[in-house]
């Protein structure tokens, strides 16, 4: 199983900037890999994947302000996260899916610890 540690989290005020960052033990080429986060109180919800093909999906509310991608090269995922907002406030995930699997709900199998992102108004 590959091991993933996130980074890039922190406090920002509203209308900033971060780039999350999750580092690989090994490559997630073979892998769909994703962002998730969950807010006290909240369920997790996807907020964005990248296939292995390359193609990428969003949480509607987070289109046109954060990106997804990866350098396979350093075998690390980014979500670089614009114009935030206090309801982006929550503890940002990592995941890799099943090698060859599609990016679903049930191919999720390995998770990093999480980045605290706190967005102030």
């Amino acid at each position: 199983q590959v091991r993933l540690v996130e980074s890039g989290g922190g406090s920002v005020q509203a209308g900033g900037s971060l780039r999350l960052s999750c580092v690989a033990s090994g490559d997630t080429g073979r892998n769909c890999m994703g962002w998730f986060r969950q807010a006290p109180g909240k369920e997790r919800e996807e907020v964005a994947t990248l296939n292995r093909a390359g193609s990428t999906t969003y949480l509607d509310s987070v289109k046109g302000r954060f990106t997804i991608s990866k350098d396979n090269a350093k075998n690390t995922l980014y979500l670089q996260m614009n114009s935030l907002s206090s309801e982006d406030t929550a503890m940002y995930y990592c995941a890799a899916g099943l090698p060859y699997y599609t990016c679903a709900s049930y191919s999720w199998s390995n998770w990093g610890q999480g980045t605290q992102v706190t967005v102030s108004s």
